[in-house]
């Protein structure tokens, strides 16, 4: 039997930007008047520029950490990005100064996606854990 392939070409252009914006959350992958919602507290990262600082901040200043995928699926214009968020704690959050302390957060973001862009992520991080973790005494 012959195997028929249903992957459209914006499908396939799609798939390769959401692929490289998993691996390395470049924002070139995002629309500039893309929005970010933390789900969790409603905050809002509005603009690709808010965006790069949002990712820059949490992956770099706050936290030293990185994205270990579990799964994902995308279509033309959705995506589901499911991940542990694995870090080490070297910056103030919110009122918490560094710990220093290893985290591991399952997450999921929902992506809503438009001519192969990123134009509005829904972000499920369970923050309960993190601060379970962060605050833990061993």
């Amino acid at each position: 039997m012959e195997q028929v392939n249903l992957e459209t070409e914006v499908i396939t252009s799609t798939k390769k930007n959401l692929e490289a914006y998993f691996a390395t959350h470049d924002v070139q992958y995002v629309t500039e008047d893309a929005v970010f919602t933390n789900m969790s507290s409603g905050e809002k990262a509005k603009g690709r520029e808010a965006v790069a600082q949002l990712l820059d901040s949490f992956y770099h200043v706050i936290f030293d950490a990185r994205a270990e995928a579990t799964n994902t699926i995308i279509t033309e214009n959705k995506a589901v990005f499911e991940f542990n968020f694995k870090g080490k704690h070297i910056g103030a959050l919110g009122e918490m100064q560094p710990t220093n302390k290893e985290v591991d957060v399952p997450t999921c973001i929902v992506y809503d996606v438009e001519n192969g862009l990123i134009k509005e992520a829904r972000i499920y991080m369970q923050n309960d854990v993190m601060i379970k973790q962060l605050t833990a005494t061993n």
